[in-house]
């Protein structure tokens, strides 16, 4: 589906075609960036 903007590995989707993350500021973030990194961390290294 999408890709991680942070360890660009690729992120898996539900049955409905929504992604196992999150998006931070219109930007696809993976759950194991967001279990290593604060909220803060990756809104710097996403901008």
């Amino acid at each position: 589906m999408v890709k991680c903007t942070i360890c660009k590995s690729q992120i898996q989707g539900t049955f409905l075609e929504k992604i196992n993350g999150t998006y931070v500021n219109k930007k696809p973030v993976c759950q194991a960036c967001q279990g290593k990194f604060s909220i803060k961390e990756i809104k710097e290294k996403v901008a």
